[in-house]
């Protein structure tokens, strides 16, 4: 169980959490939601012993193992799949220990190792290893080639694939769908919804939140707020909790109205005195409520455009690439004024390559 207790967290002089509580049990799987800056990814850093609490507590047990995605990959020379691989701590040590006992030839360390191996089901390593990175779209011969030779895009998934071959209690992911195509989100949401730790995940996609998260924790306001249920119900819930806040709120407010309005009246008469008092102990002694809180909304706008023709673009059997190297061969586009178009593909299929001819970046 991780338990938040009065948790306080500042950036500086900012106040990101003060006085925030929340306890999440093994084995759930937590959306953490709330606007940038809120502090969600500081309470990932919290919980990687990254940073400190600045008060209150943060504590979960102790042998319990955690992964999470690194930010950054060395270029290194090493295979992708043995990159991976790394992931899993414990088989990377086991396996140096069995180096060195064959090394000493010690019989009973030998032993003693290939026993913890089989516990760990090391022999499957490399498929399971392999099963990742083709889930996250890396080819056969992709697998082998060395680390460097991946863009920063394609090196993230490789930290995110070394992050779940982790044997991991607590799963720790923020934003794990940037740099993924479709295929790979669609694949990452099956792989974690069979995920048997206790998983907290930062996204701001709900629809890849929804099938996946049965608790969110929304933090707003320095505090955090618990909600049961996925992201579609969290938002029912905010809902119900927000309204029933204000209402609260002005009932409230009506009170305080009307004790305020006998206290001015009477307070001066001696025969009233007495009762004007304690109406202003009463006012003393209130909880006020707080006005329900929502963040503003963002909107913005097109312009209306002059009269535009029709079709606004037209292409027949176009190609595009960089140099001497085809991305798109043989495109034929009709785009027309009111389109929606959706551009869908893997990594690399040419849809930024597309984009950029539409804006005349690209001949």
């Amino acid at each position: 169980m991780i338990v938040f207790s009065s948790l306080q967290i500042r950036r500086g002089v900012r106040v990101l959490l003060d006085n925030a509580t929340a306890t999440i049990n093994p084995g759930q799987k937590v959306g953490l939601v709330g606007k940038n800056g809120c502090g969600k990814s500081t309470l990932l850093s919290l919980l990687k012993n990254e940073i400190s609490a600045d008060g209150g507590s943060m504590t979960f047990p102790g042998s319990w193992q955690l992964a999470w995605v690194n930010q950054e990959t060395p270029a290194l020379a090493q295979p992708a799949i043995d990159y991976v691989i790394d992931g899993d701590r414990e088989f990377r040590k086991l396996e140096a220990d069995l180096h060195e006992a064959n090394e000493r030839n010690d019989g009973h360390a030998i032993a003693t190792v290939h026993g913890k191996l089989d516990a760990i089901d090391a022999w499957t390593i490399r498929s399971r290893a392999a099963s990742l990175l083709h889930g996250l779209g890396f080819s056969n011969e992709q697998l082998e080639r060395p680390v460097s030779d991946f863009s920063g895009g394609w090196r993230m998934r490789l930290n995110l694939a070394q992050a779940l071959i982790c044997r991991s209690d607590l799963l720790l992911l923020d934003e794990p769908t940037n740099h993924l195509d479709l295929d790979a989100v669609i694949w990452l949401e099956k792989w974690l919804k069979g995920y048997p730790g206790t998983l907290i995940l930062i996204s701001h996609d709900r629809d890849f939140l929804d099938p996946i998260v049965d608790k969110i924790i929304h933090i707003e306001q320095q505090t955090m707020f618990e909600y049961t249920g996925n992201y579609s119900s969290f938002e029912v819930q905010r809902a119900t909790r927000l309204a029933q806040q204000q209402s609260m709120y002005e009932s409230q407010q009506l009170r305080v109205a009307h004790l305020q309005s006998y206290i001015d009246r009477f307070r001066a008469k001696a025969t009233k005195a007495k009762q004007a008092q304690s109406r202003i102990k009463m006012l003393e002694r209130m909880e006020l409520i707080a006005p329900a809180h929502v963040d503003n909304p963002f909107h913005f706008s097109f312009r209306a455009p002059e009269s535009l023709p029709n079709p606004l673009l037209k292409m027949e059997k176009v190609s595009a690439g960089y140099g001497e190297r085809v991305i798109l061969d043989s495109i034929k586009l009709n785009l027309v004024p009111g389109s929606r178009i959706g551009l869908l593909g893997r990594n690399g299929a040419g849809k930024s390559t597309l984009i950029k001819l539409l804006a005349g970046e690209l001949q």
